[in-house]
């Protein structure tokens, strides 16, 4: 076998015309270490770093993770819409000096020892910062080894990923209409809401603003107008557009254990695919409660970073779907490790997948998708133009399914003059105030 076939054959010529890059000494450097170690020559992490971009309003963060081979780079996901400079800071002032020198291909070893580099760990910001460079040599490894992600993990269960669409609307006509046009669009999945989280335009008496207590600007929600309005909500849409949709709602935490419980039981005629984060990462003790009480699908985990959250859940089989955010997890290592979990108390994947996930992130949700024998469902987005211009190769939908090319690594990559072109909003991105009449404050 020539130097070109051994090169080709060890996925070297995937890397943007990696067999054009490598010099005649240094190719046949490579084929001389592959011929006496049967592995893939040694490369060496030489620089991580993070790209700010906002095509779609939000505040994506994006690893790049450089390597020694000229051109081979990897891409992760590390975005947190709510503190996007401090995981900025993390990845540069922290993870690259870490990380530089390392051996790429050694993920499992670089993700355990960058996991307690910190000391403390499983906090938001450095999860992300973690997730980056984790999902970045993921890419890395895809690409050295002419494969899509999902091809390293076992190949596909599937041909693509079945997803679901959001409705919503101020009052019943609207929902209807937008549920009627995701239906006419190829989902077979939707999401209601009756407006925003918790239905907030049904609060009228916002007392705590006559009281000069907080900021104008906070919102009022109190539950009783949301937990009245549900029922009647799921009732509407099952009446005008029938039993084959599939119904998801998302609670969003904003009530109390006791009427989370109430609620979901009223909800079992209606017969929901699932609902959607009932109760607060603080109260996940009364999920006990709430199975032995109703059968309707729990979905839960869009705000956990710790594994002392998600893994009794899953063992004692108190929720239906896992639901985390891959990058607040650390990453695509700790997704797969979560996933197989859960595979064996028959726990169904529905990763988070909103607006503050880049489209890199959207890929190794797809790819972990399409991998996994326990998927569920999938979270959909329609990136706009913009997304499209910086990350060339973002996931399409066709008929309610999500699709990502097969490209080597995650088949996404970043057009970083294109992303300069959309800077972060000025308002930092933070959780505006939610309030109860009285005042008291509404956790998401």
């Amino acid at each position: 076998m020539n130097r070109r076939d051994w090169i080709k054959r060890l996925g070297l010529g995937a890397t943007a015309g990696a067999l054009g890059v490598l010099s005649r000494p240094n190719a046949f450097a490579a084929e001389t270490k592959i011929r006496s170690t049967g592995s893939l020559p040694r490369l060496k992490i030489t620089r991580v770093r993070a790209i700010k971009t906002a095509p779609q309003r939000t505040r994506l963060v994006v690893v790049k993770v450089e390597t020694s081979e000229p051109g081979l780079h990897g891409l992760g996901c590390a975005t947190f819409n709510q503190r996007p400079l401090a995981v900025v800071t993390a990845v540069e002032e922290y993870l690259d000096p870490f990380a530089r020198g390392r051996d790429v291909d050694a993920i499992e070893d670089l993700w355990q020892n960058a996991y307690t580099s910190s000391y403390w760990r499983n906090g938001p910001v450095l999860n992300n910062a973690l997730s980056g460079l984790d999902m970045a040599l993921w890419d890395i490894k895809g690409k050295r080894a002419n494969m899509p992600v999902h091809q390293l993990i076992g190949g596909k269960c599937r041909f693509a990923v079945d997803c679901y669409a959001h409705s919503s609307g101020r009052d019943h006509q609207e929902l209807e209409d937008s549920v009627r046009k995701n239906i006419e669009q190829g989902f077979r999945h939707v999401r209601i809401q009756l407006g925003g989280y918790g239905s907030p335009q049904l609060s009228r008496n916002a007392d705590f603003k006559d009281a000069d207590f907080g900021l104008p600007k906070d919102t009022l929600m109190d539950a009783q107008p949301y937990l009245k309005a549900t029922p009647k909500m799921f009732e509407h849409i099952r009446n005008t557009c029938g039993d084959d949709v599939e119904l998801l709602h998302d609670v969003h935490e904003r009530v109390e254990p006791r009427d989370a419980i109430r609620l979901l039981k009223e909800l079992e005629r209606y017969r929901p695919f699932f609902i959607e984060d009932p109760l607060s990462p603080e109260a996940n003790d009364y999920f006990r409660q709430m199975r032995a009480a109703t059968i309707v699908p729990i979905a839960m985990g869009e705000l956990f970073n710790s594994p002392h959250e998600w893994v009794p859940l899953i063992k004692d089989s108190l929720i239906d779907f896992i639901r985390v955010h891959l990058s607040q997890t650390g990453g695509f290592t700790v997704a797969r490790k979560i996933a197989a979990l859960a595979e064996w108390f028959n726990v169904r994947s529905a990763w988070h997948g909103p607006t503050d996930l880049s489209p890199v992130g959207h890929a190794a949700n797809i790819h972990l998708d399409l991998a996994i024998h326990n998927f569920g469902i999938q979270e959909s987005l329609q990136f706009n133009e913009a997304s499209q211009e910086v990350f060339p190769g973002c996931p399409t939908i066709r008929n309610g399914y999500f699709y990502v090319n097969e490209t080597p690594g995650w088949g996404v990559d970043i057009n970083e003059e294109a992303a300069k072109k959309y800077p972060y909003p000025e308002n930092p991105g933070y959780w505006e105030p939610v309030r109860r009449r009285d005042g008291t404050a509404v956790r998401p």
